[in-house]
Formats: C-alpha cells, structure tokens, sequence
C-alpha cells in the first residue's frame, strides 16, 4: 500500500504573514493589555536573535513569557487560538493546491515550527488530517507553559518530527508518496528528502536552491 502524504509549512507558505507574533500580541491585548508594555524587550530579544545570541527557540519563549505570563489556562489558549484561526490571512493559491491534493487522495500534513496550541485550530479550519509541531511544557490541566517541551520543529528537527511521526503512524519511507511544500531554505533538508519538493513563495536563498536542485517553484503572492 502507498501513503500518500502533502506535508506543508504554515507561515509565509500558506499564511500570508508569519503568525507567532500576532498571536501572541492579539491573545495579550485581549487577556492582560498591561503586559504590552513589554513589547520593547521582546524586541531587544528580537535584536538579540538577529545577531545570533539566542536562537529561534529562546526567541519564542521569550516572547510567550513576556506576553502570554508563565501558564496559559486551557480555556484560554483555545478561546485565543480559535480567535486567531479566524483572523489569519491565507493564500488563495494555498487554499487551492490543498484541495486539489486532497482530492488527489493526499493525507494532509501540517508541519511547522509554530506552537502546536495554536496551529491546530488553523490546520482543523482547512481540513488538515495531522499537525506536527512545536510543543510547549505541559502547564496541568491543559494549560501550557511557556517553554518548548522537545525540539523547535524547525530545519533538520523538522524533518526528524515528521520521521517520527511516520513512524508512529506505521508508515515506512518506502511505502510512500511524499509532497513537501515550504517558503524558506531552512526547510531544504525536508525538500530533499520529499519525492516532490515545491518551493513556494520562496525568499531568495531558497528560489536559488530551487534552480540548482530543480525544485518546483510556486508563486502564491501574486
């Protein structure tokens, strides 16, 4: 039997922003305005992540510390995620190239750096089947903490998470048909392993990569 599998990055590949931040940001003015006060050291923690001193994940927990507290409340985390699924904007092309391979028969894969809590209300929105993604620290009860509990689902821990996941699933490599989709070249190791990798909306480093390794290219942004 052959599994068929459309795997694809979320933000800036189906979403037309990035989507940490204004979660993050939305979820706060609603829950606890005060704590917008500290946007100035998430942007210093932002600086800091542009010159290398801290890496993406500590960049994500920080801001969730500053802006979200220490625990989120599960009833709170899904209220903000629902409110946010329905805000995000998408891509027409993006809407489009999933159903088509859903109708193809294709399992739909979300794998994505972002948080879990939220993506899945998003991914649940257009139909997804599975969400691999960053997990935050269990809080009790439902609630999360601010902190990545595991690895940040980002470039090579990417595509270890979408191994394991197969793996959980009982589904070997050789046994399926496998549909990558992203916008940047921290994903190349999953686009090279993929059977189909599509570059869409690539930045310049990918669109190049994309040349040299006759990636497809997609343009959704027009």
């Amino acid at each position: 039997m052959t599994h068929k599998l459309a795997i694809y990055d979320m933000d800036k590949t189906i979403t037309v922003k990035a989507t940490w931040g204004g979660f993050v940001i939305g979820a706060a003015r609603r829950q606890a305005p005060w704590r917008l006060a500290f946007l100035p050291l998430v942007g210093l923690a932002s600086a800091a992540y542009g010159v290398k001193v801290i890496d993406r994940a500590r960049l994500k927990q920080v801001a969730q510390r500053l802006l979200l507290g220490r625990t989120m409340s599960a009833a709170a985390t899904a209220a903000a995620a629902e409110r946010f699924a329905g805000r995000v904007r998408l891509y027409d092309g993006a809407r489009e190239r999933i159903a088509a391979d859903r109708a193809a028969g294709y399992r739909l894969v979300m794998a994505t750096a972002s948080y879990r809590f939220y993506v899945t209300a998003i991914a649940e929105r257009l139909g997804f089947d599975a969400v691999i993604a960053t997990l935050s620290k269990d809080g009790g009860d439902g609630a999360v903490r601010a902190g990545i509990f595991g690895e940040n689902c980002y470039g090579p821990a990417k595509l270890r998470m979408i191994e394991d996941w197969m793996a959980e699933q009982g589904i070997a490599r050789a046994d399926a048909e496998i549909r990558f989709y992203s916008d940047h070249v921290s994903d190349a190791p999953t686009l090279a392993w993929a059977d189909d990798a599509f570059a869409v909306n690539p930045h310049p480093p990918l669109r190049a990569l994309a040349a040299i390794k006759g990636w497809t290219i997609l343009d959704w942004e027009g």
